[in-house]
C-alpha cells in the first residue's frame, strides 16, 4: 500500500504525523458529489449502485488528499437487509414506514448470514473501490452500533431523545435484548463480508450513545459493541465511536478495539488521563470550527494535534456539516498533513 499511515497508527506504531480523514467526507461538501447526486433518483440509488458508491468514495481522496477512503453507504442498510425498509426523505432524514413494536415483529426479521446475504451491493462496492484505489490509501468499512440501529427501527425516524426506543428498553427489556442480539449477529456477518471484500479497517458508529445513561449504555449498548469488535478484531483493526459516552471511556477502550473515537465535547486531556498516551484515539475537532476563517481553523487544528500527541488519527468529532466551505475542509486536512511530531 502506497500510504498505510492510518493502518500503522491503528496498529499502535509511532509515525511522523497523524493520518487524517473525515466522517462524511464523501458528500455535499464536494461539488462533484452534488453533480452525481442531482443526476439520479435519490440517496438510496447512490448507496445501492456499486459503481456510483465507488466513484463518490474515491472523490475525497482525489480532491482532499485524505489518508483513507470510507466506503459510501448507510448504517440503515442493516435494518433493511433484516426486512425493515426505510425511505430517505430530503431535509427530513430516514423514515421507516413500519417499526418494531412486538416480539412477533422481531421474529419476522432476517438475522445473521440470512440478512447479510441481502447486501451484496455493498460488498461489490467495496471490492470495486478497493480495485480502483489500487493501494493509494486504506479503505474503511463501517456499521451502526446495535443500539443506534434499534433506535431507528423502533422510533421509525431520527429523534432528539428516542423515547420510543427507550420505552421498549424499560417496559420490555427482554424484547429489546432479543432485537439487539439479532442486529448484532447481522452486523457481524455483514462486517466480516466487508473485510473479505477488501475493507482494511472497520468503524462501529454508536451515534446515539449519548441519549443513554451510564447504566443503560453498559446494559443495552456496550455488550453488543464488544461482541462485534471481538468477532472482527482478528480480521481487521476496529474503531469504536460511541458519541458522548464519556462515562464509559475506559470500558470502551477495553472492548477489543484498536481505536477509540471521541466526540468534540470530550476533553482530550481527560481521555489521555484515563486511557494513557499509547491508546490510539481518533477525533475530535468540533465540525463547526470549519466555519471559521482559515487562520483560526489552522490554530484550532494545530492545538488539537499537540494535545493528542502521538497515537492519534485526526478527524472531526462527528461528521462534516454539508454546508462547510470546501476551502475550510482543505485547510483542516493540509494542516494535519503539514504537522510533524518532531517539530512540536
Amino acid at each position: 500500500m502506497k500510504n498505510d499511515l492510518l493502518l500503522r497508527v491503528a496498529r499502535g506504531e509511532k509515525t511522523e504525523r497523524p493520518p487524517v480523514w473525515l466522517m462524511r467526507q464523501a458528500g455535499r461538501i464536494l461539488p462533484q458529489y452534488r453533480a452525481i447526486r442531482n443526476s439520479i433518483s435519490g440517496f438510496k440509488e447512490l448507496v445501492e449502485t456499486p459503481e456510483l458508491a465507488c466513484e463518490v468514495t474515491i472523490q475525497p481522496v482525489d480532491e482532499l488528499d485524505v489518508d483513507a477512503a470510507i466506503i459510501f453507504s448507510d448504517i440503515l442498510v442493516i435494518p433493511e437487509a433484516m426486512g425493515l425498509t426505510y425511505e430517505m426523505v430530503e431535509s427530513r432524514g430516514p423514515i421507516f414506514p413500519k417499526v418494531i413494536e412486538t416480539a412477533n415483529d422481531v421474529a419476522q426479521l432476517l438475522k445473521g448470514e440470512a440478512a447479510a446475504d441481502h447486501l451484496q451491493y455493498v460488498y461489490d462496492a467495496v471490492a470495486l473501490t478497493k480495485k480502483e484505489l489500487n493501494g493509494r490509501v486504506p479503505l474503511l468499512g463501517f456499521a451502526g452500533a446495535p443500539f443506534t440501529i434499534l433506535a431507528y427501527m423502533v422510533e421509525g425516524k431520527g429523534s432528539k431523545n428516542f423515547s420510543a426506543a427507550k420505552k421498549m428498553m424499560y417496559r420490555s427489556p427482554e424484547l429489546a435484548h432479543t432485537l439487539l442480539d439479532a442486529i448484532t449477529e447481522s452486523t457481524i456477518a455483514y462486517l466480516k463480508r466487508k473485510v473479505a471484500a477488501g475493507a482494511d479497517l472497520v468503524q462501529i458508529f454508536d451515534s446515539w450513545a449519548g441519549v443513554l445513561s451510564m447504566h443503560d449504555f453498559r446494559t443495552f449498548s456496550l455488550p453488543y459493541i464488544k461482541r462485534i469488535a471481538q468477532a472482527l478484531q482478528p480480521l481487521a483493526p476496529v474503531t469504536i465511536f460511541a458519541k458522548d459516552a464519556f462515562h464509559s471511556l475506559q470500558e470502551i477502550a477495553e472492548s477489543n478495539c484498536d481505536v477509540v473515537g471521541l466526540g468534540w465535547t470530550m476533553p482530550v486531556e481527560t481521555a489521555r488521563a484515563q486511557l494513557g498516551t499509547n491508546k490510539v484515539l481518533q477525533g475530535n475537532l468540533d465540525p463547526c470550527v470549519l466555519y471559521a476563517d482559515l487562520p483560526e481553523i489552522k490554530k484550532h487544528c494545530t492545538q488539537m494535534l499537540k494535545t493528542f500527541g502521538c497515537h492519534h488519527i485526526a478527524n472531526l468529532g462527528h461528521g462534516v456539516n454539508p454546508d462547510t466551505p470546501l476551502d475550510a475542509v482543505k485547510c483542516f486536512v493540509d494542516t494535519v498533513k503539514a504537522f510533524r511530531y518532531d517539530d512540536n
